[in-house]
C-alpha cells in the first residue's frame, strides 16, 4: 500500500522550472492592473503574472518596477495576438521575468526571441492543434485552457483538454486552467496529469485585485449560467495582428454583452473609447467583466495568499482522503 505522502506531492518539475514553490499560476488580467495581486500570488510560493494589453511601455516599466520593489520572485509577463505590440515585447525582453505567457497564437518567431534572452515560454492553448503547434515551437510550458474559462478561450471543456495535451506533451510540463477555483479542481487537475493550474476568475474576487467592487461581488453572486461568450466581439476589440489568431471572450451579462450577441448592429462607435476609458480607471465590468464559469464555485473575496494556500491545502485534503478509500476498497476485496 502507498502511503499518501508518494501520492500527494505538490512540488512538481514544473515547479523546478520556473523556481516557484507552489505549483499555481495566477492569470494574467490584459489591462487591468493586478501588480498587488501578482506580488501576493508570488510570496505565497506561486507565479504571479503582469497582462500588457491597452498599455504604454511606460505604463508597463512602472508596473514591472513596482512588482520588484515589492517581491523577488519568479514572474511572467504576458502577451496576446489581441493585438500584439512589438514595442511592448522588445521592452519585455529587456526586462528579463522568468517567462512570458502567450495566448491567441503560437508564434514561433517570438518564442525563438525569448529563448534567444534567456526566458521561459508558457504558451496558452485551447485545442490540440495549438498544442502540435506550441511542441514543434519549442514551448517549455503549454497551459491547457478549458472553455470554461474567462477572457479569451476556445470550446473545449477542461477535463477533455487536459489529459488530451497531457498525452501529446512528453516531458513538456501542462497547466489545467478553465473552471478551477478550488481544492476539488486542483485535485482534478492533478488526477488528469497536470502539474500546476492557472486561475483566473478566483483571483479577481481577492483583495489585492485592483477592480471595482461591483465587479468582485457579482463573481460571488453569479451562477456559471452568468458568464457567457461574448460574440461579435470584433466591434469593441481590437483586431487580431495575425490571421490564424482565434479565440471568443467570456464574460458576465452585460447590457452590451447582450445587445453584441442579439443585436449587434446596434453597438455604437462610441462604446470603444467609453470602454477604454473606464479600464483606465479600473472600471469596465459596467460594460465587458471577463468572468469564467468557476465563478458559481465563488463565494467570498479573500486575501490571494489566503486563497492560494487554502486551495492547496483543500486539494492535498481530498486526493489524501480518495487514496485512503481506495488503499482501503483494495485491502477489504
Amino acid at each position: 500500500m502507498l502511503a499518501v505522502a508518494e501520492v500527494v506531492v505538490f512540488h512538481t518539475p514544473l515547479c523546478e522550472l520556473l523556481g516557484i514553490e507552489a505549483p499555481v499560476i495566477g492569470a494574467p488580467f490584459g489591462p487591468w492592473d493586478e501588480v498587488a495581486l501578482a506580488a501576493s500570488i508570488c510570496r505565497a510560493g506561486g507565479l504571479g503574472s503582469l497582462g500588457t494589453a491597452a498599455r504604454t511601455v511606460d505604463e508597463l516599466r512602472h508596473q514591472w518596477s513596482r512588482l520588484r520593489e515589492l517581491t523577488d520572485r519568479p514572474f511572467a509577463i504576458n502577451h496576446t495576438m489581441r493585438p500584439f505590440s512589438e514595442e511592448a515585447f522588445e521592452a519585455t525582453l529587456e526586462e528579463r521575468p522568468t517567462a512570458i505567457s502567450f495566448h491567441l497564437a503560437v508564434p514561433g518567431d517570438l518564442i525563438e526571441r525569448a529563448h534567444a534572452a534567456g526566458i521561459r515560454w508558457i504558451q496558452q492553448v485551447t485545442d490540440a492543434h495549438q498544442a502540435a503547434q506550441a511542441l514543434d515551437a519549442g514551448t517549455d510550458v503549454i497551459i491547457a485552457q478549458g472553455g470554461e474559462a474567462g477572457g479569451h478561450g476556445g470550446d473545449v471543456s477542461t477535463l477533455v483538454l487536459v489529459p488530451q495535451v497531457v498525452d501529446m506533451a512528453g516531458d513538456t510540463p501542462v497547466v489545467a486552467a478553465g473552471g478551477i477555483a478550488d481544492g476539488r479542481g486542483v485535485a482534478a487537475a492533478f488526477v488528469l496529469g497536470a502539474q500546476s493550474v492557472a486561475m483566473g476568475t478566483r483571483f479577481l474576487a481577492s483583495t489585492e485585485m485592483n477592480i471595482s467592487d461591483d465587479w468582485k461581488q457579482r463573481i460571488v453572486g453569479a451562477d456559471a449560467v452568468d458568464a457567457v461568450k461574448v460574440l461579435n466581439s470584433e466591434r469593441i476589440l481590437p483586431p487580431y495582428s495575425r490571421p490564424e489568431s482565434y479565440g471568443v471572450p467570456r464574460a458576465l451579462r452585460t447590457e452590451l454583452v447582450d445587445t453584441l450577441r442579439h443585436h449587434p448592429e446596434q453597438v455604437k462607435e462610441d462604446v470603444v473609447p467609453r470602454l477604454m476609458e473606464s479600464i483606465s480607471r479600473g472600471r469596465g465590468d459596467e460594460f465587458l467583466p471577463f468572468t469564467g464559469q468557476s465563478a458559481a464555485l465563488v463565494r467570498d473575496v479573500l486575501p490571494a495568499g489566503e486563497l492560494l494556500r487554502g486551495i492547496l491545502r483543500e486539494a492535498e485534503h481530498i486526493l489524501a482522503a480518495r487514496a485512503a478509500e481506495v488503499a482501503h476498497d483494495r485491502h477489504s476485496s
